[in-house]
């Protein structure tokens, strides 16, 4: 596979839409609204669904695709440079503090909802914030738009650990959240439960973990350490990842299984990684010998996604092709956006 070389090879490979994703677009009836548009993933995934829905849906490409359709981006966009970049895709932008009393009443309608507002890892202290943005928001947001779909983002995290023998927790598994970070992001889950049970709204929550581009994910951060002679903690032991590309085009495809009550659906990739295997696999293509410090638990964080596999098929992009292109965006000198996922932690403070 092709190498990515730079930021606008990256973006345009994020967004750059598989015929699945163009025919998802054109059966959504509707504008297409995205909270929390301005983190790591929103971007991308905007504009994944602006050339969506450009697109015709047909092999042969003749004639065009709906480019009525609005894709509308909510976020605080404290960097401006991201909404004007947005905005150059086709892309509408609000910039709006959700949190603000009044923000959410503002907004447009819309019948299919995006939430990825959050606050996330490496967030320790303040907790309040992390409830507020993490648990009371999405329950403004579950009243304000109770008669739209809406397709949310949650987190591996809300699981426990489970034996790194097992092929992961799967949607039915009882939940565990260590720490303030997934609790409150089991909050989330039950908010929009609440609106679901009340309003039936349909609702499909997606439990993400761990989404990679090349300047953040665990295998930034394991082939950072490696290049720069840092130690590896080895206590958690195993990992799950995903393209975020391929984890932005499953929510793309997400609105027709949203459901009342929720339809839960683990996004991550087929593979069940060795962090101690990722560090010598950089090793090797990094020309650097692995530091590693502690001993594998015999328990990790690990999510079974064979249910959304069935749904949208498997990831089009490998581990082992996530891991050519990480290493030579560092060696190439790219750009990371030094937002470490602490996979590590075992304890849930992140």
């Amino acid at each position: 596979m092709q190498m990515i070389h730079n930021e606008t090879e990256l973006e345009e490979r994020l967004s750059r839409p598989t015929e699945q994703d163009i025919a998802a677009m054109a059966a959504l009836d509707g504008d297409l609204l995205i909270l929390g548009a301005g983190g790591k993933m929103g971007p991308s995934l905007a504009k994944l669904a602006r050339r969506a829905a450009d697109e015709k849906p047909n092999r042969d490409r003749k004639g065009v695709g709906d480019s009525r359709k609005r894709i509308i981006a909510v976020a605080r966009f404290s960097n401006v440079n991201a909404a004007a970049e947005l905005n150059a895709s086709g892309i509408e932008t609000i910039t709006s503090d959700l949190l603000e009393p009044g923000a959410l009443a503002q907004l447009p309608d819309a019948p299919n909802i995006i939430f990825m507002a959050a606050r996330k890892f490496g967030t320790s202290g303040s907790a309040y914030l992390t409830w507020a943005m993490n648990t009371y928001l999405p329950g403004l947001v579950a009243e304000r738009y109770r008669t739209s779909r809406i397709v949310a983002f949650s987190s591996g995290n809300v699981y426990g650990l489970e034996p790194i023998s097992s092929d992961g927790c799967i949607e039915s598994s009882p939940v565990a959240p260590a720490g303030e970070y997934a609790q409150s992001v089991l909050g989330r889950e039950r908010m929009f439960e609440y609106a679901s049970s009340r309003w039936q709204t349909k609702v499909a929550l997606l439990r993400l973990n761990y989404a990679v581009d090349l300047r953040y994910g665990v295998l930034v951060d394991i082939a950072m350490a490696v290049f720069e002679g840092r130690p590896i903690d080895l206590r958690m032991g195993m990992v799950n990842v995903i393209w975020q590309g391929d984890a932005n085009s499953m929510c793309l495809r997400s609105f027709p299984h949203c459901q009342s009550p929720p339809r839960v659906l683990n996004i991550t990739g087929p593979e069940k990684l060795s962090v101690r295997e990722i560090a010598r696999d950089f090793g090797q293509r990094l020309g650097k010998t692995p530091i590693f410090s502690g001993e594998e638990s015999t328990t990790a964080l690990l999510s079974n996604a064979a249910d959304s596999h069935k749904l949208f098929g498997l990831p089009t992009v490998t581990a082992n092709q996530m891991m050519d292109w990480v290493a030579n965006w560092i060696t190439g000198g790219g750009r990371l956006l030094n937002k470490p996922t602490h996979f590590e932690a075992r304890d849930g403070k992140y």
